[in-house]
């Protein structure tokens, strides 16, 4: 019920974009991946799980907060445009980023396994040249089976990481 509300939601927003605004969903470069917002990142999870359990590959999240270099308030700033629009040019063209409110970041990283995670934000972190930052991840289907428990243990994993001091990943198990 939930995933057919959530295509409904989705399918009623695309309807009123006129055809120039689609290009907004499509990648930023030839190789880059996708910056989408939410509702889209929460539908492209899902539907990559469906897949991945037909064909058999691997679905991560990567839940990656980048730590302002002077916090005043000590909240957590949404993700400046020009980041978000930043980390799809190191992602590969399967994958997509989506910038939260509660400012973090999310990755979808299509057949990408828990193992694969810290090298991949390691390069990450490096080409954007990110002092402090949290991440957490997990995997379909070695952490979860469903897309909701993914961004779950994805979030708060990120949280325990920022905990905890940062400029680590901690991965679901």
């Amino acid at each position: 019920m939930a995933q057919r509300l959530l295509i409904e939601r989705a399918t009623s927003h695309m309807q009123d974009l006129v055809m120039s605004e689609w290009r907004s969903f499509g990648p930023l470069s030839a190789g880059g991946g996708w910056l989408v917002d939410e509702l889209l990142f929460r539908l492209l999870v899902d539907f990559e799980i469906q897949k991945a359990q037909r064909l058999r590959y691997s679905v991560s999240i990567v839940c990656f907060a980048i730590e302002p270099a002077a916090a005043g308030n000590g909240e957590a700033s949404p993700p400046s445009p020009s980041l978000a629009e930043s980390v799809p040019r190191f992602l590969r063209g399967t994958d997509a980023v989506a910038s939260w409110a509660q400012g973090w970041l999310s990755l979808l990283l299509v057949d990408a396994e828990t193992t694969h995670l810290p090298s991949i934000l390691e390069r990450l972190t490096a080409r954007l040249e990110t002092p402090a930052w949290s991440a957490g991840g997990s995997c379909y289907p070695r952490t979860a089976t469903r897309a909701d428990d993914m961004l779950r243990q994805a979030v708060d994993l990120m949280g325990k990481a920022k905990a905890e001091g940062g400029n680590r990943l901690y991965v679901a198990s």
